[in-house]
């Protein structure tokens, strides 16, 4: 029997440990106001060597906008990243999940709406993110449970390069 520390410091047994979203999201979480410009975005990801921004409007989170969506909606059509405003690329609705979200059903989530992220919001606060990559990094239980899923269903393509990678 392996025990794990939670994060109040009490012990409890791997296999019926209860993870939820809070126990491996991101808190500090860089985001872009819908206003700002590709370039502009491009160069907070380049700064903080991430791959992904929550997009903001009036201070609320409404989208994200990934290296992805840049390369499909920028790059491929040969749009202006000087002119062309995050809001025009992003992509919306945000799927968001609370912190006390039950790790499992994060990842359940993810593979029904074929994404590698979520918004974690609190009272309708951003408040961290969560990724497929902190989540196979994180837990064997997960890369146990995402072994059954692909095992049952293809992986969504955008998922296959992180699950091949940390699972299989």
């Amino acid at each position: 029997m392996v025990l794990l520390s939670d994060q109040n410091g009490e012990e409890q047994r791997e296999d019926s440990l209860p993870l939820k979203v809070r126990d491996v999201m991101v808190r500090e979480v860089i985001t872009v106001d819908e206003d700002s410009t590709v370039k502009e975005a491009v160069e907070i990801m380049n700064e903080f060597q991430i791959g992904s921004l929550i997009v903001l409007e009036k201070g609320k989170a409404k989208g994200i906008v990934t290296e992805r969506d840049f390369l499909r909606r920028v790059i491929a059509e040969a749009k202006d990243v000087m002119n062309t405003k995050v809001k025009d690329v992003m992509t919306t609705p945000l799927v968001v999940v609370e912190p006390s979200t039950n790790l499992e059903e994060a990842v359940k989530l993810m593979f029904q709406r074929k994404i590698k992220k979520l918004a974690v919001v609190d009272a309708n606060k951003l408040v961290g993110i969560v990724t497929l990559t902190d989540i196979a990094r994180f837990q064997p239980q997960m890369i146990r449970l995402l072994k059954q899923l692909t095992t049952k269903q293809v992986a969504p393509k955008s998922m296959q390069k992180v699950i091949h990678y940390y699972i299989v």
